[in-house]
């Protein structure tokens, strides 16, 4: 599977934490399209309605670090860089954990039930090589341990959570 680097080949396939005494599974973007087609559809419309993304990193001292970030879903994979220097790229090197938030969209008063939602995805970075396209920085592939998407019920009377794990597959909590 392309970009598993050292994460190595999971429980059926999936790409997980190797020998680092981790047990989460992780997956490229590719097997969340394969597992819910339409879920991961919506998922990533929200995360195309914008390009400016944020995505929450942990720092030395474990606090986490919230910055802006651009990402790009490509050939069945999610990448996003970091500039020579950055904060998040060393944070990433560091502790390859992350959150990564997609463009948000006010809910508009008398339309909330309008409202596309809110997108995120979490993981692990892997290192992919420099940045393309002759660009100084640094690209990492995102090993997916979660996607969630928040959204209200067509009456706009509940809040929809929608979260995909490999483990579990998806699951629709409703609350009020």
């Amino acid at each position: 599977m392309a970009g598993a680097g050292m994460w190595g080949a999971g429980v059926d396939g999936r790409r997980g934490c190797g020998g680092r005494g981790h047990t989460v599974a992780m997956v490229a973007w590719a097997d969340v399209e394969r597992a819910e087609p339409e879920f991961a559809a919506r998922v990533r419309r929200l995360f195309d309605a914008g390009r400016h993304k944020t995505i929450a990193t942990l720092r030395a001292d474990g606090s986490p670090r919230i910055s802006g970030i651009e990402c790009e879903f490509a050939d069945g994979e999610l990448t996003f860089g970091s500039m020579p220097g950055a904060r998040k790229g060393a944070d990433l090197r560091r502790d390859p954990r992350f959150a990564l938030h997609g463009p948000t969209v006010h809910p508009v008063t008398g339309k909330e039930a309008e409202w596309p939602g809110e997108a995120k995805i979490a993981g692990r970075a892997v290192p992919a090589g420099p940045l393309d396209e002759g660009a100084a920085g640094e690209m990492f592939t995102a090993d997916i341990s979660e996607v969630a998407l928040t959204r209200l019920n067509p009456q706009a009377t509940l809040l929809v959570i929608e979260s995909w794990t490999p483990q579990r597959g998806l699951r629709v909590v409703e609350r009020e």
